[in-house]
């Protein structure tokens, strides 16, 4: 069987057989005789986790076959999706019937049952991510039987349970989501300190509806956007095409490819090379259908960390960060990404039951990123942390039954759907126990 890789590299297996299904029905046939012949079975999205936690170890399931809206209740704007769908193709399907996904995140390259049972989100704390949009979905458990659920219908007390399921209770094969009437964003991107920015984050964070930066290490310089929402049918003023090539695809990918390349082969004028990176982006304002100012092209590859901890704790882990790059002088030429988001109930989300703050560092693919990823895991534990599900951590069920109160439960729920780990990995028997 051919290798498989996530989007980063750092992931890799060879399955034993990789299968599509072609609906529902044709899953939960896979996954009985799967159960019954003692085979693991793993489904996957478009690979974008930075952990293994879709890394197959018999059966690969692709939802490449399962893609597209089953329906839309227009009195609720609440949509029904096949699970392969990537979150790209999505959006103009909604745009097509006059609705927007609640928010979102920088990548729209994932599946919709990938950005779901990984916690994955955008920024706003008037806003969740995307798993307390679920409001009800199918599943094919780890006994071959399909579960519905649906808030306001059957098994509606299981949707707290099932909007962040980290692929470890069953194969999702669709999705029910809150989405919202069409709506457009006005950008303003600027260079700002890290300074001024701290000094005004809580009027930035109740003014703004979507507020990030991202900070340049070996500097103080930060890059910040904050975007407005608007009306559907309100007037936009998109990028200019030269504009977005230069500064997406050109300074964005294409130069900052070449800067990581010399940072790896200079580390001692990475601090020289952030300085001017951060020089170089220059200010601008823009607007336009609300994907396509969250989104935007991403083809340097990386690996990335990313924590949510309390708001409170923002600063302290940021400034800490700060100190340690100086002290240590670690080559670090990607910017950290900050954001924030509305608490909600879902019990593995990384934001139940609080506003959260996400601190997201990166890595360059081919730098060595484990003494600065060892310090960030071990100085966030003091404050809470809580791991992305798909983005890189050593953190185990130890301790995340310590910050999940909802942890055992979850677990409980685990034994009942998948009694046979039918569904398990290495990742999941880490952050789950075995």
């Amino acid at each position: 069987m051919a290798e498989w890789s996530n989007w980063a590299g750092n992931v890799t297996a060879t399955p034993s057989r990789v299968v599509s299904p072609s609906d529902t029905a044709a899953t939960a046939e896979l996954v009985r005789e799967s159960t019954a012949a003692g085979r693991k079975v793993r489904p996957v999205g478009a690979g974008h986790s930075f952990t293994p936690i879709a890394q197959p170890v018999d059966t690969q399931v692709r939802l490449d076959a399962m893609t597209g809206i089953v329906s839309v209740d227009e009195a609720t704007n609440r949509v029904r999706v096949k699970a392969g769908t990537h979150l790209y193709e999505l959006v103009n399907l909604l745009a097509d019937r006059g609705l927007a996904l609640a928010n979102m995140g920088d990548i729209d390259r994932q599946t919709i049952s990938g950005a779901v049972s990984t916690s994955t989100h955008g920024t706003g704390l008037a806003w969740t991510g995307f798993g307390g949009t679920v409001v009800g979905g199918e599943m094919v458990t780890g006994t071959g039987d399909v579960l519905r659920w649906s808030e306001g219908g059957e098994n509606s007390d299981l949707v707290p349970a099932l909007g962040v399921t980290l692929g470890a209770l069953g194969v999702l094969t669709e999705v029910e989501l809150q989405c919202v009437p069409a709506f457009t964003l006005s950008a303003v991107e600027r260079p700002s300190t890290m300074t001024e920015e701290l000094a005004v984050l809580p009027a930035a964070l109740a003014e703004t509806d979507h507020y990030e930066f991202y900070w340049f290490p070996h500097t103080d310089k930060v890059m910040t956007k904050r975007n407005t929402r608007g009306a559907g049918d309100a007037p936009t003023k998109p990028l200019a095409q030269w504009r977005h090539k230069l500064d997406d695809e050109f300074l964005s990918n294409t130069l900052f490819d070449a800067i990581c390349r010399l940072s790896v082969a200079r580390p001692n004028l990475t601090r020289r090379i952030n300085n001017v990176s951060a020089r170089a982006l220059s200010a601008r304002e823009f607007s336009d259908v609300s994907h396509s100012v969250y989104a935007s092209p991403r083809t340097v590859r990386f690996r990335e960390s990313e924590m949510a901890v309390p708001v409170e704790a923002a600063e302290s882990i940021l400034r800490d960060l700060q100190a340690w790059v100086e002290r240590t002088n670690e080559p670090v030429a990607f910017p950290v990404e900050v954001r924030w988001t509305a608490g909600d109930d879902r019990w593995m989300s990384t934001a139940y039951g609080r506003e959260s703050c996400y601190i997201a560092i990166h890595h360059y693919v081919k730098a060595d990123h484990r003494t600065y990823f060892k310090y960030f895991w071990d100085m966030a534990r003091a404050h809470e942390a809580r791991p992305h599900w798909g983005k890189m951590h050593d953190y185990d069920a130890e301790y995340l039954r310590t910050v999940y109160p909802k942890f055992d439960d979850f677990v409980a729920l685990r034994e009942r759907f998948d009694p046979q780990r039918v569904f398990t990995n290495a990742y999941l028997d880490q952050v789950l126990g075995a």
